[in-house]
């Protein structure tokens, strides 16, 4: 059985292990005795050869044989090759023990899911958990020398009672060329769904559980089965073993006592008895003799596991578990301490001075801190940034403020691709005067050196400024981005729109006046305040829907690309509605501001008329405010919006506009 030392070192105290040292059993005085003694007798069979048999010249040959030997012994690398194998062996042991298939969760789950008082109910958890225990003995028996000496052949194991005769032949008559210790575990599982079809599993979640405990068990009986059949490399154990051979073979010559009166280094004193070299073998060969010991601990040597033990606790546990101790249940009684809120059970006089040890609170539960330090201050009165020595502002902030106003912009990082993007535009302006007049037809060079178009005010504004983004339209309709649909403005007339975009235009002219007069050098915060005013206003402008599509003519004579386009724009009250609400076609101004740039026109020749968009299908003559008709001309049209130098945002989109070819 296995040798336990555990009380003995409960508590550490002077020379804990000393009694230790004098246990035989378990020993390594017990494992390495033999082998000690053989190193001693060679070493000591050398030495007397080399004193009293050798002659003079062969005394010299041997002494520089000895010293050749002790030189290059050092080379073998011990300390590292028998260290690291026996990591490896103990890890692995302690992982077989782990995976010793134990009952104890299975036989808790089957005696509380299979249910019955009757002899059915008893038979079948008896039966269930016996098939369990078959199965772990199939597999000990297959892996441990001792359990096979206990049952060497299936008889032994049907006489034993863990089988019956009928199980025995089921058992044999299946052909197989493999270990079949799992077969059982399926004669379980069968059961299991006769125990549910039956009732006695009420619900198919405790079927599951049943059988998820069972291939755990199966899977701990798989695992010693390949811990067996796969062992540590036989190479590794090889090279570990001569290693601590031949060191040894070479210490035999190499740590002989020479004579001193030769005068070679290191061997000026004769003992005759090499007390460190015996030491150092004690502890090598010793480290070896503890991975042979543990690399199969299912043998039968002093720290080997007790197998045939387990067999019988494991078996008498399961039994007793699902058999007497199924529905016995104690008496329920309130405890000692029913009407106690402080329950504390008592000590006996040896373990009287735990009362005198306070609880542990943590570690700052004691931590004094002076009163004046207490107060809470205001924020206010907290100096942040602040150096300790000068008191004034940490230089490291002001670097940090520098590196912020000397930063690039957005509108800098995305002005070489917006200047590029209106390079190309520019090869698909219109003839003169096509322009509103608030277009700027000044030229600038980007970095590339090539030619622009430039803006009023400096570079074109950035495109990250989601937050303000709105679509203007050449027809006259804008919808702000942040404007919900549902304060959306309906039935402005085209006097109203025409008056609001004159001053839409007056107030742009006058923003470019007080820019102009301005020296080119604004600070951060007076950008902001621009922005959030540009925001502010084209928030509280009037929003308007898309226009409707062009109405096609009724005349089936006349085709849509021959049919005439009435630029005339006419009133809110005669133009269709559809069944939101009627439909909103405002008057395009003779002037435009520099925010009305929604131009539209198709790539190809200008002079190509525009085929009309016939009228959909759906809804008879009327059509939605938010439908939004298909245009089938082949021939794409680019949409630019430029706003003023403000936080504005440039926008291309595809949409077709009323009243415009």
């Amino acid at each position: 059985m296995t040798v336990t030392y555990t009380a003995q070192v409960a508590n550490a105290r002077f020379c804990g292990f000393s009694k230790l040292l004098l246990a035989w059993r378990g020993s390594i005085y017990k494992v390495l005795w033999k082998e000690f003694l053989a190193f001693f007798a060679m070493y000591t069979a050398i030495s007397v050869t080399y004193r009293f048999l050798l002659f003079e010249d062969q005394k010299r040959y041997f002494e520089k044989l000895a010293i050749y030997c002790n030189h290059y012994a050092s080379l073998i690398p011990m300390s590292f090759v028998l260290g690291f194998y026996v990591t490896l062996v103990v890890n692995r042991w302690w992982s077989q023990y782990t995976r010793i298939p134990l009952p104890d969760r299975l036989m808790c789950v089957l005696s509380g899911g299979l249910q019955g008082v009757d002899e059915r109910g008893r038979l079948l958890r008896r039966t269930m958990m016996r098939y369990a225990s078959l199965s772990a003995i199939l597999i000990l028996r297959s892996v441990s020398t001792a359990v096979f000496k206990r049952f060497p052949t299936m008889d032994h194991v049907v006489e034993a009672g863990f089988m019956t005769r009928e199980e025995r032949k089921k058992f044999e008559s299946l052909q197989s060329p493999y270990n079949k210790y799992w077969m059982p575990c399926v004669w379980f599982t069968n059961l299991a769904a006769l125990a549910r079809c039956e009732g006695r599993i009420k619900d198919d979640s405790t079927l599951k559980l049943v059988l998820e405990e069972l291939n755990l068990f199966r899977g701990n009986c798989s695992m010693l089965f390949h811990y067996d059949m796969i062992s540590v490399p036989l190479v590794y154990t090889q090279v570990v073993t001569l290693a601590v051979y031949s060191f040894f073979f070479v210490c035999l010559i190499g740590r002989q006592f020479l004579d001193p009166s030769q005068g070679y280094q290191g061997h000026d004193l004769d003992l005759y008895i090499p007390i460190f070299t015996l030491l150092q073998f004690f502890f090598y060969a010793g480290w070896l003799k503890v991975a042979e010991q543990l690399i199969n601990p299912f043998g039968e040597d002093d720290d080997d596991f007790e197998s045939n033990w387990l067999i019988d606790r494991n078996f008498q546990v399961s039994m007793m578990a699902v058999d007497e101790m199924y529905g016995d249940l104690p008496i329920m009684e309130k405890d000692r301490y029913w009407n106690d809120s402080n329950p504390r059970p008592p000590y006996t006089t040896a373990t009287l001075f735990k009362l005198r040890k306070p609880s542990f609170q943590g570690s700052t539960f004691d931590m004094a801190i002076p009163k004046e330090e207490m107060h809470f201050a205001p924020l206010a009165g907290i100096s942040e940034n602040v150096e300790s020595e000068g008191g004034g502002r940490h230089p490291n902030l002001a670097l940090f403020n520098r590196l912020l106003s000397t930063a690039p912009s957005p509108t800098a990082f995305m002005g070489g691709a917006l200047r590029r993007t209106s390079a190309q535009l520019q090869r698909f302006r219109r003839p003169s005067g096509m322009y509103p007049h608030s277009f700027s037809d000044e030229e600038g060079e980007d970095e590339e050196g090539g030619k622009t178009l430039g803006l009023p005010g400096g570079s074109l504004p950035s495109v990250l400024g989601l937050d303000t983004q709105s679509t203007i339209c050449s027809c006259g309709g804008g919808v702000n981005a942040r404007t919900p649909l549902i304060e959306v403005q309906f039935g402005f007339g085209s006097e109203s729109r025409v008056d609001a975009l004159q001053s839409q235009g007056e107030l742009t002219e006058k923003e470019e006046d007080d820019e102009d007069d301005d020296d080119g050098v604004r600070s951060e915060k007076g950008k902001m305040d621009e922005l959030n005013n540009d925001t502010e206003r084209d928030i509280q402008r009037p929003v308007f829907l898309l226009p409707p599509p062009l109405q096609p003519s009724r005349d089936p004579s006349q085709t849509p690309s021959s049919q005439p386009q009435n630029k005339t724009p006419r009133s809110a009250s005669t133009t269709p509605s559809g069944p939101l609400g009627p439909s909103i076609v405002h008057a395009r101004p003779a002037a435009l501001s520099s925010q009305d740039l929604f131009i539209s026109e198709p790539i190809a020749d200008q002079a190509v008329p525009v085929a009309a968009i016939p009228r959909p299908p759906i809804g008879g003559a009327k059509m939605s405010l938010l439908a939004v008709p298909s245009y089938h001309d082949p021939r794409r049209h680019r949409s630019v919006s430029v706003g003023s130098e403000s936080q504005s945002t440039l926008t291309l989109e595809i949409a077709p506009c009323s009243g415009q070819s």
